[in-house]
């Protein structure tokens, strides 16, 4: 009877050790799936990031927005693709811009101001808009030509 306990022992431990091991291939499988489909939003994401970039400097240059909405924009997105092209020297005026106007209400903090505060402040950004204006549309120049060299540009 001891040798019988001690095979069926063996039998349902090798069933386990099976059974475990299924498993665990499985789960090793689910993680490379799930890697592979994080690596590929990474990528979608970087191209939209690039994507809205080129045509917010375009609309930049075109005179299609103003150059403090551009700038912003153009700041965020360059640090999303890559924090290091934000510090760039042909991109710094997006983030002068910023650092300029990020005191500025936006949105429903603006519908809050009384329009004389509303009018202080457009004074302001007009006043940094002018002064900044040749190299806000430079630092777009210089993102087009960076974007016309490919994906080489980015490292």
């Amino acid at each position: 009877m001891n040798s019988t306990v001690a095979l069926i022992s063996l039998v349902v431990a090798i069933a386990i050790i099976v059974g475990l091991s299924i498993y665990a291939i499985k789960l090793r499988k689910e993680v490379k799936r799930r890697e592979a489909f994080r690596i590929d939003e990474d990528c979608r994401a970087q191209q939209n990031c690039l994507e809205n970039l080129d045509y917010v400097t375009s609309a930049l240059i075109q005179e299609q927005v103003d150059i403090t909405e551009g700038s912003w924009r153009c700041k965020v997105l360059l640090e999303i693709i890559d924090p290091s092209l934000s510090e760039r020297a042909e991109f710094q005026a997006f983030a002068q811009v910023y650092e300029r106007t990020r005191h500025l209400k936006t949105h429903s903090a603006r519908a809050a101001l009384t329009p004389r505060e509303r009018m202080a402040e457009d004074k302001q950004r007009l006043a940094v808009e002018n002064e900044m204006r040749t190299a806000v549309l430079a630092a777009a120049e210089a993102v087009i030509k960076w974007r016309a060299q490919g994906a080489s540009a980015l490292h």
